[in-house]
């Protein structure tokens, strides 16, 4: 007698009474890939998937630039600075204890993605990316440590892995996705739902002309206080110093999400 099988029957974990299945395997799996590599530590990037590295800039049939002739090259250098800041932050992570060690860790796509990925392979540490399946997406860039990186299909289970671990966001220039990932952590930070953990906008002048927060405080819908959670920087030496200043081993041991 010819039985269904369920548990790898492809067409019932694919359907819509399954879905909770596919969820919880968004949650295990991930869980058992980054326990096998000790990853207890993560510092995440994140930024436009748009912005080309200055050597690709020119080269629209291999790693086309989306943005406007006008921005392009200035966002170029957001790269190389994401690329440099991932790189000496890998450098100093490998000098730490194994689990006090913050693994560097991105949405897995291009742009800014690509450069926080980059670095950090080139400096010789894990690179991680979570990416996520979308109709016009990449594969995973070819800087992510394949054995670790992973692909979602649910975009709040690729948002909670990327952030469970999370001892500190980089956020540089981006778009609605990058802003997106900026709020929902400063909304989590003020509720108090997750450890307080530092937050870097790099760009000045992207995020000063993006963003007033000053209208929120004078119109009373946010506190003064709540602009403290976040740092603004240019400067890739002294982001990164920065950050090695807060994330002392002492601060790593203590650091966990509910």
């Amino acid at each position: 007698m010819n039985v269904p099988t369920y548990y790898n029957n492809k067409n019932f974990c694919s359907s819509a009474d399954a879905r909770a299945l596919r969820i919880l395997s968004e949650y295990l799996g991930p869980q058992q890939r980054l326990g096998q590599y000790n990853v207890n530590h993560t510092i995440v990037f994140f930024g436009s998937a748009r912005i080309c590295s200055p050597e690709n800039l020119n080269n629209h049939d291999g790693n086309p630039c989306f943005l406007s002739a006008k921005h392009a090259e200035k966002a170029a250098i957001y790269y190389e600075k994401a690329r440099l800041l991932a790189y000496k932050i890998t450098q100093w992570s490998s000098q730490l204890s194994e689990n006090s060690r913050p693994y560097l860790i991105t949405g897995g796509g291009p742009g800014i993605m690509e450069a926080g990925n980059r670095g950090a392979q080139e400096a010789g540490g894990i690179s991680i990316g979570m990416a996520i399946t979308l109709p016009w997406e990449q594969e995973i860039n070819a800087y992510c440590t394949p054995g670790v990186s992973m692909k979602f299909h649910y975009f709040f289970m690729r948002k909670y892995w990327l952030l469970f671990k999370t001892r500190a966001f980089i956020a540089f220039p981006g778009g609605i996705g990058t802003l997106d990932e900026l709020f929902e952590i400063l909304t989590l930070m003020q509720t108090q739902k997750v450890r307080k953990f530092p937050i870097l906008l790099f760009g000045s002048e992207f995020w000063d002309k993006l963003i007033n927060f000053q209208i929120l405080i004078d119109w009373g819908v946010m506190s003064p206080k709540d602009v403290e959670l976040f740092r603004i920087f240019d400067d890739v030496d002294e982001a990164s110093k920065y950050l090695q200043n807060i994330l002392t081993p002492d601060y790593l041991a203590n650091a966990s999400n509910r």
